[in-house]
């Protein structure tokens, strides 16, 4: 029933400040979970704080940090962790410096390891959870110009969900991923004026969708509910592309 299908569940959300996070946060919490929203920036967590939700609670938790990480999971104590704490690194191979190459892996993909990590235990207690990781049809399932570091760490993700689907498949665990094309959030408006002309960096990104559209926060944030719902139940360790059709 509409409103209902996340009922009594204890959702954790990374980068629940702004696009996709925040999003996702006010879609789960509609659903009828205890949602912890939680950002490495505060600031962005005040107009989620003001919507007054009675299912939403924010705090500051750093994706990068173990003992950020532990102190949330265990104020959470979540049976859906929604990984959404990213970062888009600009450039081929060659513009890729040492900490480029470092600073993706640590936000992209060692956070995941760090929260995965800190909140399994208490779902293999409870007996079951679902686990939904971000990672972008630039990946290992489309080359995207410009996105080396970038789409190295979300094959990467991709690697990561597969595996903890296998090991914790007959423990009620399940693990999926997220693979979207571009979508309108705020973050991506900072990467268009970033290039120095916003206007065309922003009709040459809507030109790569066959949509001819940007995809919407709320449009991932549905699909990201389903994963974490009990209707999802058959489906674990796959990439869910939801891209406008640009991977084809």
């Amino acid at each position: 029933m509409a409103g209902q299908r996340l009922a009594g569940k204890r959702a954790l959300i990374s980068a629940a400040g702004q696009g996709i996070g925040r999003a996702t946060a006010l879609a789960m919490a509609a659903e009828g979970a205890h949602v912890f929203a939680t950002d490495i920036n505060a600031d962005t967590l005040v107009t989620l704080a003001s919507t007054n939700h009675k299912g939403i609670e924010t705090f500051e938790m750093d994706v990068r940090s173990d003992q950020s990480v532990q102190s949330g999971v265990a104020r959470a104590q979540p049976d859906i962790l929604f990984n959404c704490a990213g970062y888009v690194h600009s450039g081929t191979i060659l513009d890729a410096t040492d900490a480029d190459w470092e600073f993706g892996l640590d936000l992209n993909v060692r956070s995941m390891f760090r929260t995965i990590k800190a909140v399994l235990p208490g779902m293999l207690e409870r007996g079951g959870g679902s686990i939904v990781n971000m990672s972008s049809a630039a990946s290992s399932i489309i080359g995207a110009p410009n996105r080396f570091v970038y789409g190295m760490t979300k094959a990467a993700i991709l690697g990561i969900t597969k595996s903890v689907a296998a090991d914790y498949i007959t423990k009620g665990i399940r693990c999926n991923a997220i693979c979207p094309g571009t979508v309108d959030t705020p973050s991506l408006h900072d990467r268009l004026r970033a290039t120095g002309d916003y206007e065309k960096a922003k009709k040459a990104f809507i030109a790569r969708q066959p949509m001819g559209r940007l995809g919407a926060a709320e449009e991932i944030a549905a699909l990201a509910v389903y994963l974490a719902s009990d209707e999802s139940a058959f489906i674990t360790g796959q990439p869910h592309v939801i891209d406008g059709g640009w991977s084809g």
